[in-house]
């Protein structure tokens, strides 16, 4: 995952993205990638959905594993 993070920064600064947050989802949960763009859109950058909330983007599940409710499917 750090090397798709550093891949990312380096090659999404042309497009004026910053990474806020990323999970690998543990085998359990997709991968995850959060970025905003210039105009302040968060969103999640491999499915493309949007996120409305500016921080704390990700829930736990009873097993102590981190994901994103919009991008998994599932809800807490």
């Amino acid at each position: 995952m750090r090397g798709l993070i550093k891949w990312l920064n380096r090659t999404t600064s042309i497009y004026h993205l910053k990474t806020l947050s990323c999970c690998c989802g543990h085998g359990k949960y997709p991968m995850t990638v959060v970025v905003q763009n210039e105009q302040g859109l968060i969103y999640e950058a491999i499915s493309s959905k949007v996120l409305t909330r500016k921080r704390r983007f990700y829930e736990r599940d009873k097993q102590g594993y981190y994901f994103i409710p919009e991008v998994s499917g599932v809800s807490s």
